[in-house]
């Protein structure tokens, strides 16, 4: 009996869609995070990218559980001295690119390093409807459907 190590050449990607609106941040990322390493694959390799590209349409749809709509809070620094910057998920939400709310939540759920870059590539979240990316003709996934807590009942 021997291990299974699936090459690079030996990759079979697929395109999933999945539609956001009103699902649960971290429910979603944990479903994408996964479909982006291709642990939900017989065939998964730790070290060989062999995930699926995953597309997410009405990412400023999604929502969070209790109340870090409005006091989840976005640091960053800008490299200066004191230059520590914050964001609820409300102002980005609300703001220019909604989509990063998503982006940030999935990207902190891949390894760091060159394999989890290349995963995050495959990522694509637009913040409407619409997506450039009928011709890779992506399968549908209905999250809301998996379990009952992916959404937010009221």
């Amino acid at each position: 009996m021997s291990t299974f190590v699936q090459k690079p050449a030996e990759v079979e990607k697929k395109w999933i869609l999945i539609d956001a609106e009103g699902l649960v941040v971290g429910r979603l990322a944990t479903i994408i995070a996964m479909h982006l390493r291709g642990k939900h694959k017989a065939t998964y390799t730790p070290h060989v990218d062999d995930g699926d590209n995953v597309i997410v349409i009405n990412a400023e749809k999604v929502v969070f559980t209790g109340k870090k709509y409005a006091d989840k809070k976005y640091y960053w620094h800008t490299g200066y001295p004191g230059g520590i910057k914050e964001r609820t998920a409300r102002q980005i939400i609300e703001g220019r690119f909604p989509e990063r709310v998503l982006e940030k939540a999935v990207e902190r759920m891949i390894p760091r390093g060159p394999l989890g870059r290349r995963q995050m590539k495959n990522l694509r979240v637009y913040p409407g409807t619409n997506h450039p990316h009928e011709a890779q003709q992506p399968v549908a996934l209905d999250v809301a459907s998996l379990n009952s807590k992916n959404t937010r009942s009221a």
